[in-house]
């Protein structure tokens, strides 16, 4: 049997004039969802590569909701609050009066000391703990991070590392 043979020739305008819209509203709406997903994926993907943290302010005020998730938490290392340990260092951070006692696990950075702006990673011990789970410390010794951000932490004593 030919090509030909399977064509129906006494189908009306109308109906392939129906189905041409119809083939045509499918493409539109295969376009748009692929659009949307294309659009989900973007922002998915930027919204979870910014590096966001919060200060010891924002981190105490929310630490409820925060619970154990982690996050990254900024504060000027309070000196003479360092302890060496076996596996990393406790410390506390602070902004203004306001603590953060912090247990870390891991080597600390080479910058790493007392009275300077730092950036730790982990989480709450518990929703209701001030203790602070880290198992990375950032240290920040960029002036020009604090050029661009002069309202941000700064050590006490007013230098920039």
């Amino acid at each position: 049997m030919s090509d030909a043979a399977l064509v129906d020739r006494s189908a009306p305008p109308a109906d392939v004039g129906r189905l041409r819209r119809r083939t045509r509203h499918r493409l539109w709406f295969v376009g748009v969802v692929l659009l949307g997903a294309l659009v989900f994926l973007l922002v998915e993907g930027l919204g979870s590569s910014l590096n966001y943290f919060d200060t010891v302010a924002q981190a105490l005020a929310h630490r409820a909701t925060l619970g154990t998730s982690t996050f990254r938490l900024e504060g000027v290392v309070v000196p003479g609050s360092i302890r060496r340990t076996p596996t990393g260092a406790d410390f506390s951070v602070a902004e203004g009066h306001l603590r953060v006692p912090v247990h870390s696990t891991g080597s600390p950075p080479q910058l790493f000391q007392s009275d300077i702006p730092v950036v730790v990673v982990g989480h709450f011990a518990h929703p209701g703990s001030s203790l602070f789970l880290s198992n990375q410390i950032m240290v920040k010794h960029s002036a020009d991070y604090i050029a661009a951000h002069p309202r941000r932490v700064r050590a006490p004593n007013g230098t920039v590392r």
